[in-house]
């Protein structure tokens, strides 16, 4: 990203939810949902609570380097909070290696409202508006079909199938697949929506 694309883009709106910098206010609900079996069914471990707290500064750091980052993700009406969306780049040693990762990851309570969607376009109308990506990529362990279907909603193909490095061998979850979306692709997608209203800053 050039200089000016790199100042930090703390949040972002939508009809429904609003993504935002981390507080810590969210180490509490953010702990609880990476200590849940059901939510890191797709990942080889539960995360205990100073490995929840590392990623959140993890994720704060890289606003500051990046500009852009995994945002914290809310009820824009009750404030509740629901997980995270956003961008991260993507591991060395995997297709798109070099790239953005367009990712999410919500708390059970939040499954099945169409908030992971909802949120996805929002971060890709910003990834392809003022950040002026050229593409965007997506991953996921192949036994993950709710976010594959996700990835499928917001227009992504399907591009490469490939074992993730750092997930042990012989595990289930080794397989990945990986998706794409250009900025043509999503233009055209956009406007046979009819150019819905982008997500706008919070």
């Amino acid at each position: 990203m050039t200089n000016r694309e790199a100042a930090p883009h703390d949040s972002l709106r939508t009809e429904r939810l609003l993504m935002r910098r981390w507080r810590e206010s969210d180490r509490g609900p953010f702990a609880a949902m990476n200590a849940d079996p059901r939510v890191r069914r797709f990942f080889p471990d539960l995360l205990d609570r100073s490995a929840s707290d590392a990623s959140i500064e993890r994720y704060e750091q890289r606003f500051q380097t990046n500009g852009v980052g995994l945002w914290a993700l809310e009820a824009w009406a009750t404030g509740a909070f629901l997980g995270f969306t956003g961008l991260d780049p993507m591991p060395d040693d995997v297709p798109g290696a070099g790239g953005w990762e367009i990712g999410w990851r919500l708390a059970e309570h939040a499954w099945h409202q169409g908030y992971a969607t909802e949120a996805a376009r929002a971060v890709l109308d910003l990834a392809f508006g003022r950040l002026q990506l050229a593409e965007v990529w997506s991953m996921t362990a192949v036994l993950n079909e709710p976010s594959i279907a996700v990835m499928r909603r917001i227009g992504m193909r399907e591009q490469a199938r490939a074992e993730h490095p750092r997930v042990p061998p012989g595990d289930p979850l080794r397989p990945h697949v990986f998706y794409r979306i250009t900025a043509t692709e999503h233009a055209a997608q956009a406007a046979g929506r009819g150019r819905p209203s982008p997500g706008r800053p919070g």
